[in-house]
């Protein structure tokens, strides 16, 4: 007696063409999982911040409402792909290098950054010092480009990704000038403990830039604000030896940052001097 396949039932062990249809939810089966591992994964890295930067186990598995070998599972793969580290002596789980490149790359994408590039350029050979971009992580001023100087005996490398001084650093003066008070956190408080950094604030506003020359390095800044239409989105920075770079709001290098900042800003859409939002 032959005997003959239920190709009909069993398409996968059949010769039949599947249906279209057939297809899209065998795709749709592998493709959940997937998308799942994709979410947890996110979860777990989501759940570090700058206040809570290292986690415990219980932590991560409370967070991603999974079971502890599961979260556990998800860690080691994180971990195999330098996308967390782990601390044996603390027992805590921390964002890995992986992490850092991946921000350094997206932030390097932000279109004012594209869009900042030439002016960078043209101000760093017109003046011959370094010239920074910073933009606004949500806390601090963090560094997304740098253009040295190549020509000085001494020359003065900013890394890219760095994350400035909230008042001590000149762009990070510029964002507390120039955001609204409730996007800065605890600025309000610091302006009320000194009354010098509200006074700074305010000759920033008035001059449209910030000079920062900190003692312990011979370093000197001198930033301004970019705006995007009417809001604040990146500092551009001049960084150079206090010999090089004069403290004077008024000087010839003062006034070609201010110049080509607002030059970039008129670009971006924005139609004159800022004052911060209420």
């Amino acid at each position: 007696m032959t005997r003959y396949r239920d190709t009909d039932s069993h398409p996968e062990r059949g010769s039949m063409p599947k249906s279209p249809a057939n297809d899209g939810n065998a795709a749709g089966r592998e493709t959940a999982p997937t998308i799942q591992t994709v979410q947890r994964a996110a979860l777990i890295l989501s759940s570090f911040t700058v206040g809570k930067p290292q986690l415990s186990l219980n932590e991560i598995t409370a967070r991603l409402g999974a079971s502890k070998a599961t979260a556990h599972r998800y860690t080691k793969a994180l971990r195999a792909a330098n996308m967390l580290r782990y601390d044996e002596r603390t027992a805590l789980y921390s964002l890995g290098p992986q992490v850092l490149t991946l921000a350094a790359t997206a932030r390097a994408g932000l279109p004012i950054v594209s869009a900042a590039e030439p002016y960078m350029e043209e101000l760093g050979h017109q003046i011959n010092e370094t010239i920074v971009l910073s933009v606004w992580d949500g806390e601090t001023a963090t560094v997304v480009r740098s253009v040295d100087n190549t020509d000085h005996l001494i020359r003065i490398s900013v890394r890219t990704g760095s994350r400035l001084d909230l008042t001590t650093s000149a762009q990070g003066r510029v964002f507390c000038a120039y955001l609204p008070e409730d996007d800065v956190p605890n600025l309000r408080r610091m302006l009320k403990r000194d009354p010098e950094l509200q006074k700074e604030l305010t000759e920033i506003r008035t001059h449209g830039l910030s000079v920062n020359s900190p003692a312990i390095n011979g370093v000197r800044t001198i930033a301004a604000p970019i705006f995007e239409g009417e809001r604040i989105s990146a500092a551009m920075a001049v960084v150079g030896t206090t010999v090089a770079i004069p403290d004077d709001v008024e000087s010839a290098m003062a006034k070609a940052l201010r110049e080509t900042a607002t030059a970039l800003s008129q670009r971006l859409g924005n139609s004159g001097a800022q004052t911060p939002e209420e």
